[in-house]
């Protein structure tokens, strides 16, 4: 499972990490890091698709979060035990706290 997360967020993080440093222009002297490079790989990839360069980003981030939607999907189907006895614990201590202001309530103040 720690390989599975890693192998995710690796490229996410890496790809996350390139837009915005780029996006911005915060090249640091590497020429991949530029805002020019930054266009040109949308606008190589805008004319391998067939579609305008400024639509790429929301799908590329709409895609990003749709797999993360299924990554921790899979993590909370495999922790599924732990996460119900969380749950009920939960529940159980919240029960416990109602029935201790039931009993110091004014309502039965002489």
């Amino acid at each position: 499972m720690k390989w599975f997360l890693i192998l995710w967020a690796g490229p996410v993080a890496l790809l996350s990490s390139w837009y915005g440093l780029s996006y911005y222009d915060m090249s640091f002297g590497f020429f991949m890091l530029t805002r020019h490079t930054h266009d040109l790989v949308f606008e190589v990839y805008g004319n391998i698709l067939g579609i305008p360069p400024e639509t790429i980003p929301p799908l590329v981030a709409r895609a990003i979060a749709f797999d993360s939607l299924i990554v921790f999907a899979i993590i909370a189907f495999r922790k599924r035990r732990a996460i119900a006895a969380w749950w009920r614990k939960r529940q159980s201590s919240k029960e416990d706290v109602v029935a201790v202001r039931r009993d110091e309530s004014l309502s039965s103040a002489p």
